[in-house]
C-alpha cells in the first residue's frame, strides 16, 4: 500500500472527500457488481467491534441471535400490503433455479419481517411462548435507484435485525426503546457520534409499522443522517400472519410486535463526523489498532536496542488488553509511516527512537488533537487512561459541533432559505400533516427528520411552514 494525499479537502465536498478516504485507508473496495461493496478487513473489524458492543446489550434485554432464510416467497412478502409498498421498487428477485423457471418467485431478504413472522405463526400458541426475543445478523439487499454510497447505501448491507413478539403493547414498548437505549449507546460510547432520539412523522415511519423511532446525527455539511431505527409494528402484521395466542383467560389474541435494526452505515456515519483532510480520525473504542509503535531505525548499530525496546513496550501494552501494532518494517520510513497511520486514523502513535532508548522514555502523538509529548517508560501505565480521555474529547467536540448545526426557526421564509442552502438543520414548530411534509420536501429538498419523544413546549403556535395550528416541535433537513 502506498500513502496517498487527499485530493479534495471534506470542506469543499464532503462525499468526494469521503470516498477517497474509505479507499484510500483500506476500509472498502469497489467489487465487480455495481453498487455492492468489498468490506476489507480494517474495516470489517471495526463491524466486529460494533457486533460485539451491541450483541451483549440485545442479550441483556433476553434477545436471542437466529437465522432465516435469504430468499422469501413472493406470497409471503405480499401479506402485509402496506409493508411491500414501502419498498416494492427495490426488491431484487430470484426467479431461476439452474436452468428452470421457479412456480414462484423468491426475494432476496429486503427485511426478514414476512419470513420470520411466517415461523412466528408455528411457534406461538400460548401465552407463555411469549415474549419471543429473536436477532440476526446478516445481510439484506435492496436494488437503490438512488446513487449508492459505501456504507451509507449500498444495495447490500451488512446489518442486524431484531424481530420480537409480546402479549402486551407495553412490553412491546419497553423492547422498543430497549433497542432505541442501545444505539444511543453504540452511537456516543464507541464511537463517540453525539445524536439525537425521536419519533418519525407519518410520512417517515416504517413502511407497515404503527410508529417508528429513529437515531438522527448532523453532519458538517447540515446534512443528517439516520443512524438506526426501532418499530412498533402493534399487530399489523401478527393479524395478516395470524400469530395469536392463548391468554391467561383462555381466550385467542394477536401477539403486540416490534422489529428494530442498524446498520454498517453507522460506521460510515463516524467517520464523516471525525474524519479531516488527513484521513480517518477513529475513536479508540472502535479503532482495530489503538496504538502503533513506529521504530526509528535506519540500519544503524542502536537498531537492535531500539527494537528491544518497541518489543517491551508491545508486549507491556498487549498485557493491557490494548489493540497495539508494532511496525517493525524496514522498507519503509518512519516519515512515511506516520503518514499511513494518520490515514488509517490510528488514535496513538508511539515513537520510539536512540534517543528515546537513552532516555528511558518515548514519544507520544495523539492523532485526534495533534499534542505530541515526551513520556517516562514508567508512564506506559497511563496509557490506558489517555485512550479514554480522547473517546471523552471526541465526543465532546463532536457534540459541541452537532448542537452549532441546529437553529430555531418561526419565520417561514427563513425556514425556506436555510433549508434550501442547507447553513443548518431547522427545529420549528409544526403541524404533523403528511400533505405539509410533501410540501417542504417540494420547497427545499428536506424532510422531517424526528419529533421529540419527550413533548415539549412549542416553538410557535402555528406551524412554521403552512401556518395552521402547531402540533409538535419537529427538526427538518436534507439527508443521506
Amino acid at each position: 500500500m502506498t500513502v496517498k494525499m487527499q485530493k479534495v479537502k471534506k470542506e469543499d465536498n464532503l462525499i468526494e472527500w469521503y470516498n477517497n478516504v474509505l479507499i484510500e485507508s483500506e476500509i472498502v473496495d469497489f467489487s465487480a457488481v455495481k453498487g455492492f461493496a468489498v468490506y476489507r478487513p480494517y474495516g470489517y473489524e471495526m463491524w466486529e467491534i460494533m457486533k460485539e458492543f451491541l450483541d451483549k446489550r440485545f442479550k441483556s434485554f433476553g434477545v436471542k441471535n437466529s437465522y432465516f432464510p435469504l430468499l422469501i416467497p413472493e406470497k409471503m412478502l405480499n401479506k402485509e400490503e402496506d409493508h411491500i409498498k414501502g419498498f416494492s421498487v427495490e426488491v431484487a428477485w430470484v426467479t431461476k433455479g439452474g436452468d428452470k423457471d421457479l412456480d414462484e418467485k423468491l426475494a432476496i431478504r429486503p427485511t426478514s419481517e414476512t419470513i420470520m413472522y411466517d415461523s412466528y405463526s408455528k411457534w406461538i400458541k400460548s401465552y407463555r411462548d411469549l415474549p419471543l426475543l429473536l436477532n440476526q445478523w446478516n445481510t439484506m439487499v435492496r436494488w437503490e435507484t438512488k446513487e449508492t454510497r459505501f456504507l451509507l447505501r449500498s444495495r447490500e448491507v451488512l446489518w442486524q435485525e431484531g424481530h420480537c413478539a409480546f402479549a402486551s403493547e407495553e412490553e412491546a414498548m419497553k423492547n422498543v426503546m430497549n433497542a432505541l437505549s442501545s444505539y444511543e449507546a453504540v452511537m456516543q460510547e464507541l464511537l463517540a457520534v453525539p445524536v439525537i432520539l425521536g419519533r418519525k412523522s407519518e410520512g417517515e415511519k416504517f413502511a407497515g409499522a404503527v410508529s417508528t423511532y429513529t437515531v438522527e446525527t448532523i453532519l458538517s455539511n447540515n446534512f443528517a443522517s439516520q443512524a438506526a431505527t426501532s418499530h412498533y409494528l402493534g399487530q399489523n402484521f401478527s393479524k395478516p400472519f395470524e400469530i395469536k395466542f392463548l391468554d391467561e383467560k383462555n381466550e385467542w389474541k394477536y401477539a403486540y410486535q416490534t422489529s428494530w435494526g442498524t446498520a454498517m452505515r453507522d460506521i460510515g456515519i463516524m467517520i464523516l463526523i471525525h474524519g479531516d483532510d488527513k484521513g480517518l480520525v477513529l475513536p479508540p473504542k472502535i479503532a482495530p489498532i489503538q496504538v502503533v509503535i513506529i521504530p526509528i531505525i535506519n540500519g544503524g548499530k542502536d537498531d537492535k536496542n531500539i527494537l528491544e525496546s518497541c518489543n517491551e513496550v508491545y508486549r507491556i501494552l498487549e498485557k493491557m488488553g490494548i489493540r497495539t501494532l508494532l511496525d517493525s518494517r524496514t522498507e519503509y520510513s518512519a516519515g512515511w509511516k506516520f503518514n499511513e497511520y494518520d490515514l488509517k486514523g490510528v488514535p496513538v502513535k508511539l515513537e520510539i527512537g536512540n534517543r528515546e532508548v537513552e532516555s528511558d522514555s518515548f514519544s507520544v502523538k495523539i492523532r485526534f488533537s495533534g499534542k505530541k509529548e515526551t513520556l517516562k517508560m514508567q508512564d506506559l501505565k497511563d496509557i490506558p487512561q489517555i485512550l479514554e480521555q480522547i473517546q471523552k474529547d471526541m465526543f465532546n467536540r463532536a457534540k459541541k459541533e452537532m448542537n452549532s448545526r441546529i437553529v430555531e426557526e418561526k419565520d417561514r421564509e427563513k425556514f425556506i432559505s436555510i433549508l434550501k442552502e442547507s447553513s443548518a438543520v431547522v427545529k420549528s414548530a409544526w403541524c404533523d400533516n403528511q400533505k405539509c411534509e410533501e410540501n417542504i420536501k417540494e420547497e427545499t429538498g428536506a424532510t422531517s427528520r424526528l419529533i421529540p419523544i419527550e413533548k415539549e413546549e412549542l416553538i410557535d403556535k402555528k406551524c412554521v411552514f403552512c401556518g395552521k395550528n402547531a402540533k409538535v416541535n419537529a427538526y427538518f433537513a436534507k439527508s443521506y
